[in-house]
């Protein structure tokens, strides 16, 4: 998969198929210019790992150094000069130049393979993250121009880990390291020798593989991350399938388990000409994702359009309340249309089900009842576990003073009594919002 790339620029064809016939017999993909401009052009489209650069073109070789130094600054790959000069004085202005190696012609081929390989080897020891000692972002980005401007067929994997910065808050860094660790070794057990795994961020992964291949071992992925998941929490947070850290007296959402989402784009069906293009396609399938609860992965599929074939979709601000205190239903009512949701209030619990299908609410504040019969409580489970297609998000307010209990009933925020304005309507906003999307 272009895994290491050295570009030769020399105008000599017999020097330069002997060159070339040395690397490739390492296992080293060589591209060659028989000029400077030539070689300019395959270092902005593929980046090379290592450049060798001989003097014998019609061209100033420390000018020539001084300007790839310049358009390679962000990439910096290794520069090799060859020369069949041995003067020292040559040798120190093609270092002054930005050279980072001097080979005086002839030389032995054995010691040529074994200084590329060292340059090479340099190269890449410098590219890898600390965490989890895959290739860095940058070398991400260079496969990726690499690929694009190849005329193989490719498929790239774009994999991150949801909820880890909560993760991370509740268990600590080291934890959240060690389940990097842990899903990076995963991807690798997977993969071929000839597929790319490198991180595109901290804490995110890519894989470029050959075709028809990237579904496959994202079923894979997602099976496996989801069977060792539960050994990274307390056994009290596993069993319950969500975690939460404030007290019972605050506001809480409940907060699902890490999960691996993966988003998969090819150049099968579309024609990529520059990274910010693949970039963005891999952002916005993986995306959709993460829209999903769990593990995930989503497979850029062909385009298909005709007149009419997307529906655009409504945009729901519809609120219903149930809430038995008059006075506090007057209140949420009032405050939310004048935030422009339009709003339903209901005072009896049996009356819901006949609102929800009627109405259609994107939030539906829910009162617990009293603490004997904890209605609402069933009303939650009801809806959440046991009405097929129900969406909308659900604020649980309260005055039972038992996080777990509401939150295991399928609630989405646990709202516990009395509480501000400003607390219930801010998560309801980003409730409405996470509901529209």
């Amino acid at each position: 998969m272009l895994a290491k790339v050295v570009l030769l620029i020399d105008k000599r064809k017999e020097q330069s198929i002997k060159y070339k016939k040395i690397l490739e017999n390492s296992d080293i993909t060589v591209f060659q210019a028989s000029d400077f401009a030539k070689g300019l052009k395959i270092i902005n489209s593929f980046e090379p790992d290592l450049i060798l650069i001989s003097d014998s073109l019609d061209f100033d070789v420390k000018k020539a150094l001084e300007q790839i130094r310049v358009l390679t600054y962000n990439t910096r790959p290794a520069i090799i000069a060859l020369s069949k000069s041995n003067h020292i004085q040559d040798k120190i202005d093609i270092l002054d130049s930005g050279a980072d190696d001097f080979l005086s012609e002839p030389i032995n081929s054995e010691e040529f393979k074994a200084r590329i390989s060292a340059h090479l080897r340099r190269n890449l020891e410098n590219s890898f993250s600390e965490k989890t000692m895959l290739f860095n972002s940058k070398v991400s980005d260079k496969m990726i121009k690499r690929i694009i401007n190849s005329e193989t067929q490719w498929e790239i994997m774009y994999i991150d880990i949801d909820n880890l910065e909560f993760y991370k808050e509740l268990y600590g860094e080291l934890a959240a390291d060690k389940l990097l660790q842990t899903y990076s070794a995963i991807i690798k057990s997977c993969l071929e020798p000839s597929d790319y795994l490198g991180q595109l961020g901290q804490e995110d992964f890519i894989v470029i593989t050959n075709a028809d291949k990237a579904e496959r071992i994202a079923n894979y992925l997602v099976y496996a991350f989801d069977t060792v998941v539960k050994k990274f929490y307390s056994q009290n947070d596993a069993k319950r399938g969500f975690t939460f850290m404030h007290g019972d007296d605050a506001a809480e959402d409940k907060v699902n388990l890490v999960c691996a989402s993966i988003g998969i784009i090819s150049n099968k069906y579309k024609k990529y000409t520059d990274i910010k293009q693949v970039i963005s396609s891999l952002f916005s399938t993986h995306k959709l994702a993460k829209y999903k609860t769990g593990s995930n992965y989503v497979v850029e599929r062909p385009e298909i359009t005709a007149d009419n074939a997307v529906e655009q979709k409504e945009y729901n601000k519809n609120i219903l309340i149930m809430e038995p205190d008059d006075a506090l239903s007057i209140l949420l009512e009032a405050t939310a249309k004048l935030q422009g949701y339009n709003v339903r209030v209901i005072t009896q619990y049996d009356e819901i089900f006949d609102a929800i299908k009627e109405f259609n609410p994107s939030v539906i504040i829910l009162d617990a009842g009293n603490s004997e019969t904890l209605k609402g409580l069933e009303i939650c489970r009801k809806l959440k576990f046991e009405t097929p297609d129900f969406k909308s998000e659900i604020i649980f307010t309260t005055t039972i003073r038992d996080k777990e209990l509401v939150l295991n009933a399928g609630a989405d925020l646990y709202l516990p009594k009395p509480y501000e304005l400003s607390v219930i309507f801010g998560w309801m906003k980003k409730f409405n919002e996470n509901f529209n999307e």
